[in-house]
């Protein structure tokens, strides 16, 4: 069916609130052609767009189709009576989305186990295991924009899905009918008769016992003054328990940003690898003369902080500046507690930063790279489990998500708070800053300045544009920058050194400093990712600087 088949379609079927939406779209074809020219694409991610009618929009037509396709995988796994554990943060909708999707697994006799209010992504991938369920499900879009919502599945493991399982599913979206084909039960009938079972308190507090259990060291300074925001998310109840629970009790939450609101009235953007971000926490951190600040994004996998440099100012910490301060605390800790075994492994990114494989190999611990996303990086902690090889001790990615641990296989803002607090308190005690840290880890392991390039290509055209691009740089890449040479290319489009194909380009240069690309996976963008490493912190911001305008000059070339 063309896209105009497809809106005159739903203009005859769908109940009469979509009818009155599409109707108001009658006539502008460009609208009606972006809601209809496919359907929201289905991958390892599950699904994420902005809410709406139509087949390329987020709506209850596309969740019960995308819910019936994930029953009908279940039932041929053979594994309905394992049942699926459902989450859902504070977005608009994420509460009947969930329930919807409920009402589809219990109708398919798969046993439902549905949170009673919003929970964290990591107390999703918590429950999987602990309930032994086959699968999961997330009503959440992470951190975007608040027209966005989302939909991320979850298997056995408690990881997001891999690639076999996404196209499987994705098979089975597009041979379902959202209008004929999906079974349904009442709710309310449905919970009386146990088809579907609410998870409250007792799951949470077995949840934060785990948590509690990762301590590392309790002689530290518990009186570090913290701020944290929870950006209108599902971190409140499970990021304050976890730091009073752990003996925090300097602990200011942002009011502003504290309750539950989809609308996100003071974040537009509600990502915390975003600086500004911290515009109202940084008031509350100067206020209070806080050791650091804390930002969870709305689901609570993603959290980033802020700490004060030498001048007692608030400076940003990336995803890569963290991960090495967690790398280097938690290991050494693992060393001087006799927790350390020789098949312990670390486990990052393609495109996280160059500090945590020297800090891994300083304390003899394994160093692997995955593809980009935590599906990835918790795929090896779920192989490392099943040969007993290796064994997962920490891994992270540059994009501020941090596992430190087994009990969940997915990034866990709750257990990375807890421990990036306990490393604050560490410190303190023994009279250092983590800014002092992290130079030390500089000094010791080299000078490594990073940057992000992020380039928008909405729409139809957008998206043949991010495509001419990738495929341009492909046949003639930008492989000398400020004098240093390109020493290596990795192409991972039909894979890489073992890994699975991605639309991915690294290119690595002789001095150590690297660039990398690839199309965002759940937003329309392009990212380049650069490295750059340098003898002293100048060198390494001034390499990092050409590297950024030759990149950008190159990127607006390759869009033509």
């Amino acid at each position: 069916m063309t896209y105009k088949d497809k809106y005159n379609d739903w203009l005859k079927k769908a109940d009469s609130d979509t009818i009155k939406e599409l109707e108001a779209i009658k006539g502008n074809e460009k609208e009606i052609e972006d809601r209809f020219y496919k359907t929201l694409d289905f991958g390892t991610a599950g699904l994420r767009g902005v809410m709406g009618a139509g087949t390329n929009r987020m709506n209850k037509y596309v969740i019960g189709q995308t819910t019936q396709a994930l029953a009908r995988y279940v039932i041929e796994q053979g594994m309905e009576k394992r049942g699926a554990v459902i989450a859902y943060d504070c977005r608009i909708k994420s509460d009947e989305y969930a329930k919807q999707s409920a009402t589809v697994l219990a109708a398919n006799g798969i046993k439902v186990y549905l949170y009673e209010s919003l929970r964290s992504t990591p107390q999703l991938s918590y429950s999987i295991r602990k309930l032994n369920a086959a699968t999961g499900i997330n009503i959440t879009a992470s951190h975007n924009p608040k027209q966005y919502n989302g939909y991320k599945v979850y298997w056995e493991e408690g990881s997001q899905i891999l690639d076999d399982i996404a196209d499987a599913i994705a098979e089975n979206i597009s041979r379902i009918d959202p209008f004929n084909d999906v079974k349904t039960v009442d709710f309310n009938q449905a919970v009386k008769s146990g088809q579907i079972t609410m998870l409250g308190k007792d799951m949470d507090d077995m949840f934060i016992e785990e948590v509690l259990s990762l301590t590392l060291n309790d002689d530290i300074d518990k009186d570090v003054k913290i701020v944290y925001t929870p950006l209108y998310g599902t971190g409140l109840v499970p990021v304050t328990r976890i730091l009073r629970e752990r003996g925090f009790h300097n602990v200011t939450v942002v009011e502003e940003q504290k309750e539950p609101d989809g609308t996100f009235p003071t974040t537009p953007y509600p990502n915390p690898e975003n600086v500004k971000v911290f515009e109202i926490p940084l008031k509350y951190g100067k206020k209070t003369d806080a050791d650091m600040i804390i930002a969870s994004d709305p689901d609570c996998d993603r959290i980033a902080m802020m700490i004060k440099n030498d001048n007692n100012e608030f400076v940003f910490c990336t995803g890569n500046q963290t991960g090495a301060l967690l790398a280097e605390y938690m290991l050494s800790q693992r060393k001087e507690k006799g927790l350390y075994s020789p098949k312990d492994a670390v486990v990052q990114s393609i495109v996280s930063g160059s500090v945590v494989p020297k800090i891994a190999k300083h304390y003899g611990t394994h160093f692997f790279e995955t593809l980009t996303g935590f599906k990835y990086i918790c795929g090896l902690a779920n192989q490392f489990e099943k040969t007993g090889e290796y064994r997962y001790v920490f891994g992270y990615e540059e994009s501020i998500g941090y596992c430190i641990e087994t009990f969940t296989r997915d990034k866990n803002g709750v257990s990375a708070a807890m421990m990036m607090c306990e490393m604050a308190g560490y410190y303190k005690k023994r009279g250092i800053t983590l800014y002092e840290v992290l130079t030390e880890i500089y000094e010791k392991y080299g000078y490594m300045t990073e940057n992000q390039i992020s380039v928008e290509y909405p729409g139809i055209k957008g998206a043949k544009i991010k495509k001419h691009v990738m495929s341009q740089w492909r046949k003639k890449p930008l492989l000398k920058i400020s004098g240093i040479k390109c020493s290596v290319c990795k192409d991972y489009i039909n894979g890489y050194e073992g890994l699975p194909a991605q639309d991915a380009l690294k290119y690595e240069f002789e001095d150590g400093s690297w660039y990398a690309l690839r199309p965002s996976g759940t937003e329309p963008k392009l990212k380049v990712y650069i490295n750059a490493m340098g003898r002293s912190r100048k060198e390494a911001d001034d390499l990092v600087k050409v590297f950024t305008e030759d990149i950008s000059d190159y990127l607006a070339k390759c869009e033509k």
